[in-house]
């Protein structure tokens, strides 16, 4: 059974830091995507970083770009998110997510999320 469990989550001021980690269990994820995505309060669920498994190729969303860094370990089948410079509006839950296969394909996998909230 595949499981991701997100943590790191919690309140931290504007201008602060937080690491998100994302341990996969249940799979070999060696060669899979992993990626994070957030929801905000009243707001869709957007794409924030993602980060290839063989190449470990990273994108980013635009309002993160500079900011944050997605990283992973694949001896430790665990993602980060490294979170620098935070504004309020990076307020959200942030949950982590695993693709197989081609980019064109639906997210296979999803933790139960972490809260982050900055307070101005």
């Amino acid at each position: 059974q595949v499981q991701l469990v997100e943590s790191g989550g919690g309140l931290v001021q504007a201008g602060g830091s937080l690491r998100l980690s994302c341990a996969a269990s249940g799979r070999d994820f060696s060669s899979a995507t992993m990626a994070w995505f957030r929801q905000g309060q009243r707001k869709e669920r957007e794409f924030v970083a993602a980060i290839t498994g063989n190449f470990l190729l990273t994108s980013y969303a635009d309002s993160v770009k500079g900011r944050f860094t997605i990283f992973r370990s694949n001896a430790k089948n665990t993602a980060y998110l490294q979170m620098n410079s935070l504004k309020p509006e990076d307020t959200a839950v942030y949950y982590c997510s695993v693709r197989y296969g081609s980019s064109n394909r639906e997210y296979d996998y999803w933790g139960q999320g972490t809260q982050v909230t900055v307070s101005s």
